[in-house]
């Protein structure tokens, strides 16, 4: 059984609502927008970091992360980018991927929209966790954290860190 955290769009921000959450899962998972290798570097530095680059990804992130990551964690068979769309409204490359691959579980970020979708045409789950940061058009900061064991996605829950505009002193 592994612990996951799911985050993306931080934006360049790794404060202490999301350190927090770090602490007590086994494994951070980040869709793209990272925003710094400070981020990254800060996250690896705490928990063990799977990541994919977004489109504001410098150089230097996309040369640390892939555009997709496709891997098996505790028997469930994922499929993580940042930018491919939603069920029903995928990319033509992500659909062209998913008929591939196959995979039980479909992250992507960039929306800034917290959405947890059941595909049952794809036999899959979607999930975005939002954003994290505080750039962006979202109202609520927000991210995902759930376990995977035996081929299982269990305890899925999203996880609200307050108002985009509302970080202070003791967040950062």
């Amino acid at each position: 059984m592994k612990k996951i955290l799911l985050l993306s769009d931080t934006h360049g921000l790794l404060d202490q609502k999301i350190i927090k959450y770090i602490d007590g899962v086994d494994e951070v998972w980040h869709a793209g927008d990272i925003g710094s290798t400070a981020v990254a570097d800060g996250i690896s530095s705490l928990k063990t970091l799977k990541g994919v680059y977004g489109n504001i990804d410098s150089p230097e992130l996309r040369k640390q992360f892939p555009e997709n990551q496709i891997f098996i964690c505790e028997g469930v068979k994922v499929l993580m980018t940042h930018i491919g769309g939603y069920p029903g409204r995928y990319s033509a490359k992500l659909k062209k991927l998913i008929l591939e691959k196959k995979p039980q579980l479909y992250i992507c970020g960039h929306s800034h929209i917290l959405k947890v979708v059941q595909d049952r045409k794809n036999n899959l789950l979607h999930m975005n966790p939002g954003a994290c940061g505080v750039h962006g058009f979202h109202q609520i900061r927000t991210l995902l954290r759930f376990e995977l064991n035996q081929g299982k996605i269990e305890k899925l829950e999203a996880i609200e860190l307050g108002q985009r505009g509302s970080l202070n002193a003791s967040d950062q």
